[in-house]
């Protein structure tokens, strides 16, 4: 039975989510970044002109990105950066061409918030022109605007959770995100409208990605997550 179940809810997301963005995370006891880059290979499938990794190092979030191929962005990974806690996406392009700088995972001005997003923002422009025109912004997407627009929130006062809420209030699309923020690093937020995203639970560690098929290599145990729910993912419990 858990096996038939398990086979139709990975044939529903692969059907479900061919030539679309990949998202995946782990947050755990162990390296996070050989599990992140395998999920992503998993994630081939679907179509993708780049890829990426952010992982919550001693200094503090490290971004890995690059245009191309997974084995592009192995190259230039630091093995060397021990982490526990990482999120990595692969993009499919929509706004902005394929390149580098609007491949995710995006970083806040300051740094402190990185973040991976699938789906599409439809009134980016008009939030990036009425809360962004005096933030820097360093790609042409849709998702750098969420996660600038997360940190203004955050500098207005709000706790963190509150930001990402009132943030998520201000978008009108779809999307499925996972934020990492730098001065929290033993959780991960993640919320879902319209677009997939799994919580994979383990014993010591969990994980999160839009298609099962993504993180089979460590868990068989997944949660599907409804429209608007927002969940705090830890290693222990979510």
């Amino acid at each position: 039975m858990v096996l038939n179940m398990l086979e139709s809810l990975l044939a529903h997301y692969k059907e479900e989510t061919k030539s679309m963005c990949g998202i995946v995370g782990y947050i755990g006891n162990q390296d996070s970044k050989e599990v992140l880059l395998r999920g992503l290979e998993k994630l081939e499938y679907r179509g993708y002109d780049s890829a990426g990794i952010a992982v919550v190092a001693e200094d503090g979030i490290e971004v890995f990105k690059e245009k191309g191929r997974i084995a592009d962005l192995r190259e230039i990974v630091n093995y060397d950066v021990l982490a526990n806690t990482g999120i990595g996406h692969t993009r499919w392009a929509t706004h902005g061409v394929p390149s580098q700088s609007n491949a995710h995972p995006h970083k806040s001005a300051s740094g402190r918030f990185t973040l991976v997003h699938n789906g599409v923002i439809e009134n980016y422009e008009l939030l990036k022109n009425e809360f962004l025109m005096d933030t820097p912004l360093n790609s042409d997407t849709d998702t750098e605007v969420i996660v600038q627009l997360i940190e203004v929130n955050v500098n207005k006062g709000l706790a963190v959770e509150e930001a990402f809420c009132e943030t998520l209030k201000m978008l009108k699309g779809s999307y499925a995100i996972a934020l990492l923020d730098e001065q929290n690093s033993d959780m991960i937020y993640v919320a879902k409208n319209k677009s997939p995203l799994l919580v994979g639970v383990g014993e010591g560690f969990n994980v999160i990605a839009s298609d099962a098929m993504a993180m089979l290599q460590v868990t068989d145990q997944f949660i599907e997550l409804m429209d608007k729910e927002i969940v705090i993912v830890t290693k222990e419990n979510n």
